[in-house]
């Protein structure tokens, strides 16, 4: 029978023994798209929106890649990592969505999955922070696990 994984044989929270695990490359891929009114939408010129803050979406980047770093000081059980790679992307979809990718990378006994979700969620709300004195109106709609490789079970989202 599957168990919740961050619970002991007592109920009590605890972090994943990983001392057993083999060392593989490990990656995963996680996607936010946030959902940009017009207001927000018609000051994008050249893939990026400018506004006093700076341009949003290079910005937003950073951040991601700066979230990712620390997701084991952000989230109570994930194991603190160094990572060996990550990559955030920004995409313009039609007619008003932004794709935000962000893919973390490591060699290690544990897998990236959590700071792929923690870079691609906190480069959104750095969209949503960088535009909001345009509209509040934006919307993260999901951020969602789309792959990850190198662990006991790899996963992709068809």
């Amino acid at each position: 029978m599957e168990q919740f994984s961050h619970i002991d044989d007592k109920g009590n929270p605890t972090m994943v023994d990983v001392s057993a695990k083999s060392v593989s490359l490990r990656s995963a891929t996680a996607r936010s798209i946030v959902v940009l009114p017009e207001v927000v939408r018609k000051d994008l010129v050249n893939g990026d929106i400018q506004t006093a803050k700076g341009a949003v979406f290079q910005t937003a980047i950073l951040a991601g890649i700066m979230a990712a770093k620390k997701t084991g000081d952000l989230i109570p059980l994930c194991h603190p990592l160094g990572l060996d790679n990550c990559r955030i992307t920004i995409e313009v979809r039609e007619p008003n969505e932004l794709l935000i990718d962000c893919t973390a990378s490591i060699t290690a006994k544990t897998g990236v999955e959590m700071e792929a979700l923690v870079g691609a969620s906190i480069a959104a709300l750095t969209v949503y922070d960088m535009c909001k004195a345009l509209s509040h109106d934006m919307v993260i709609k999901e951020t969602r696990l789309l792959e990850k490789t190198g662990g006991k079970n790899d996963f992709k989202r068809t």
